[in-house]
């Protein structure tokens, strides 16, 4: 190799080292200024759910905390598997998040054909919020108190309601455990999200419906509907009035909904943790913790980082797929 070779050779491996220092600066630069444009969070349900109204909370804090509007959309369909099927597909670049919630743990089982499993295709950012469910029925069914309402369902076998938000939900897993541990016969009526069931509730077209609930409570409040008790090991503190379904005479009886944030699979790791450290920002806020204590939210548990996040959807995708498989339990 001549001289002349060599010292186009030195020139060239000197231009690229300069290009590689000032690519590596250009793209940490462009992770610390995010989010430089406004973020999407997708919901996989109607407006006025409790996943939606949890996404709305965040999505005002966020959008104060990074100075970046939080937009959320609602995408219903499939018990939410629509939703999230359009964040996996969409660029991993932290502009557009999914607020997956239980439900996408147990479809991962319910639904055998969709095209990503949610425990391995999403980053976890951070868990948002966990609610315990609710017994509630419209004020004209003849039912005080759970044992009231277990008698007639036994009294009337397939004639009595109770709604969800969709098939393979918390709020219909719910029903479907409550039915196994009662040995009733309950019709299930799935609906596109909470809100739309709710409002079927209120009117009378429904019975009953085992809702989150930060949903619920407000209309228990206002009188339009009657809570019979809640599905956590504890009574709620916003609710202590109402008994849990243990305490009622339905042994052992627990389901805790939860919602969390994730990010396509891929998106960078300094994006995930920013979200991340923003996420717990806004949750140490005194707006939020007002919003929670009156919505029926309960803090998420600590500590809560990505890793935390990976574990507890991994432990609740193999709790559901036993109770899915066990109950038989298949989407129409």
């Amino acid at each position: 190799m001549n001289r002349t070779t060599m010292r186009g050779l030195a020139a060239s491996l000197l231009a690229l080292a300069a290009s590689l220092a000032q690519t590596g600066p250009a793209v940490a630069a462009s992770d610390s200024r995010y989010p430089a444009r406004p973020v999407t969070l997708v919901v996989g349900y109607a407006a006025g759910g409790a996943t939606d109204i949890v996404a709305r909370l965040a999505a005002k804090a966020l959008t104060e905390t990074l100075g970046q509007p939080f937009v959320v959309e609602n995408r219903a369909g499939a018990n939410s598997n629509i939703g999230a099927e359009a964040v996996y597909r969409a660029a991993p670049d932290g502009y557009t998040l999914y607020v997956g919630s239980i439900a996408n743990t147990i479809n991962q089982t319910l639904y055998p054909d969709l095209p990503y499993a949610f425990d391995k295709g999403f980053a976890p950012i951070g868990m948002l919020a966990t609610v315990p469910n609710i017994l509630v029925v419209n004020p004209k069914v003849p039912a005080n108190n759970v044992a009231e309402y277990i008698a007639l369902a036994r009294k009337n076998p397939g004639k009595v309601t109770c709604a969800s938000s969709g098939a393979g939900s918390s709020i219909h897993m719910s029903c479907e455990m409550f039915k196994l541990a009662t040995g009733t016969e309950i019709l299930h009526v799935p609906y596109r999200g909470s809100g739309p069931a709710v409002t079927d509730l209120m009117g009378g077209q429904v019975d009953s419906m085992f809702d989150n609930m930060p949903s619920a409570l407000p209309h228990v409040r206002a009188g339009k509907l009657r809570a019979l008790g809640v599905t956590s090991p504890q009574r709620a503190p916003f609710a202590p009035d109402v008994p849990t379904l243990s305490e009622s005479g339905v042994k052992d009886f627990s389901v805790q909904s939860w919602f969390g944030l994730v990010a396509p699979k891929g998106t960078p790791q300094p994006v995930i943790d920013r979200l991340n450290e923003a996420l717990n920002q806004i949750l140490r806020s005194d707006a939020i913790k007002t919003a929670y204590e009156k919505g029926g939210f309960v803090m998420p548990p600590q500590p809560n980082t990505p890793a935390a996040f990976q574990s507890w959807i991994d432990e609740e995708t193999g709790k559901w797929a036993k109770v899915v498989k066990s109950a038989e339990i298949k989407v129409q």
